[in-house]
């Protein structure tokens, strides 16, 4: 699934295109998120794609969604 990651003010968001839906990573499995799972604040949780160095965002990637919360 293709989804937009960006920073806000608030924190790191990503917005899924095809649901329309806008979510704040509230927890990660590694620190820079990239390379583990994030968890938003609706309850999904994604399997992020790895990258040698954190790509500039706002970035769009291909990621897995592991659970609906």
């Amino acid at each position: 699934m293709k989804i937009m990651v960006r920073e806000t003010p608030k924190g790191m968001e990503v917005y899924v295109p095809k649901k329309d839906l806008e979510e704040l990573i509230v927890e990660a499995e590694l620190p820079g998120i990239w390379g583990g799972w994030a968890k938003l604040s609706n309850g999904w949780t994604f399997e992020m794609p790895a990258f040698e160095e954190a790509p500039k965002l706002p970035v769009t990637v291909e990621a897995r969604r592991l659970s609906v919360e």
